[in-house]
């Protein structure tokens, strides 16, 4: 398995950076060849030190069950700077940025403007109406490329693998921290979907409670995982309907298979999944590392192919509970959704979904996996 390094450093108000590099064996295109192999050198955030952003709350909705954070302090945040003053951009002396190197392959962070922590703990076991707490857990971007502009489904092989082998290390790290009880890798991708920079970039959140909507399917997880005496998986036994039935497939690999869910919910929605059961991200061995880091970006190139301009989306990696009921029945996979209907027209969530949570789907899964693949070919070539 080719060998990353990660470097960490420190940022100017405290916060935690990783740096990584692409492996050694990476081959030619990739930034300063010449380093590949070698520790990165330590650079100095040429920011005046400062204090961090304030913490937010969490307060308890004793209507749903549901914890609701409490961020004032990000409608401050940047918002859809020019060019040369994007803070994922390599530092400049003209524009000191959240990287303070004039050069890097996949960077990782605390995020300035958190929704979660920095502090993390334990939440209280028995809340009710009125219980406010910190807003615990932490709060990581995750910049793909030094590079400006583009998309993750551009990237070289070599750097998509870079980014697996990040959200795979934080993942892990993630995990580790004291009250953290469920870690999300995801990419919110386009102005319709409603990001802040245009810089090729993810997050990850590591929640003090399972979401919403992650509880819902490791509650069906381990219910189907209990009734069948714990041989067998939900998302797993899912995989091989459809790829027994074949009408909604995209494509299958040796480690992972894409598919359009027969329920599918939104207007584009493909499941990619590995056909082992592993918890998380963390858990990917290296040869199903590097068959990620190709298809996924083949995946994403195929949703740019469908319309004349890119297709907006997010890119959501569900992966198991800490909990030690739910996370034996867990599997890992990601769910691709995007509100598009059409080259013009995108889906909005009005009174059904939004106030009910009952989902309309104006397109019919089948025709939408016919069209993924034959966008295969096409995709590959834009």
């Amino acid at each position: 398995m080719r060998a990353h390094s990660m470097t960490q450093a420190t940022l100017a108000d405290g916060r935690d950076l990783f740096y990584f590099d692409d492996a050694p064996d990476g081959g030619a295109g990739e930034t300063d060849a010449r380093r590949r192999g070698r520790p990165r050198p330590a650079f100095a955030d040429l920011r005046a030190p400062g204090g961090r952003s304030a913490a937010g709350e969490l307060r308890f909705d004793a209507l749903t069950g549901e914890w609701v954070a409490i961020a004032a302090h990000r409608q401050s945040r940047t918002h859809l700077p020019p060019a040369d003053e994007c803070p994922l951009c390599p530092s400049t002396p003209e524009n000191p940025t959240e990287v303070p190197a004039p050069d890097y392959d996949v960077v990782v962070f605390e995020n300035r403007f958190p929704s979660l922590g920095p502090d993390v703990g334990q939440l209280p076991g028995q809340p009710a109406w009125g219980t406010s707490v910190p807003a615990y857990g932490r709060c990581e971007v995750v910049s793909f490329t030094q590079d400006h502009t583009g998309s993750f489904g551009r990237l070289s092989e070599v750097r998509a693998r870079t980014v697996v082998e990040a959200w795979a290390a934080r993942t892990a790290a993630l995990n580790a921290l004291p009250g953290i009880r469920q870690v999300f890798p995801f990419e919110n991708r386009g102005a319709e979907i409603g990001v802040t920079l245009h810089h090729p970039h993810g997050q990850i959140y590591a929640y003090p409670f399972v979401p919403p909507r992650a509880a819902v399917l490791a509650a069906a997880a381990r219910k189907y995982y209990d009734d069948a005496g714990g041989r067998d998986t939900l998302t797993g036994s899912l995989l091989r309907a459809e790829r027994t039935d074949g009408s909604r497939m995209v494509f299958e690999g040796r480690h992972f298979s894409a598919y359009v869910p027969f329920a599918a919910r939104w207007p584009l929605e493909v499941h990619l999944v590995p056909h082992r059961q592993v918890a998380d991200l963390a858990g990917l061995d290296g040869g199903e590392k590097d068959e990620l880091a190709r298809l996924y970006p083949d995946l994403l190139r195929r949703l740019d192919a469908l319309y004349p301009s890119p297709t907006p989306y997010i890119a959501a990696w569900q992966q198991a509970p800490l909990d030690g009921l739910l996370r034996p029945a867990g599997y890992l996979h990601l769910q691709l959704t995007s509100p598009r209907r059409a080259a013009d027209k995108l889906k909005y969530l009005a009174g059904s979904e939004a106030a009910m949570g009952a989902f309309i789907n104006d397109t019919t899964p089948e025709a939408v996996a016919a069209r993924l693949r034959d966008a295969g070919t096409e995709g590959s070539t834009r």
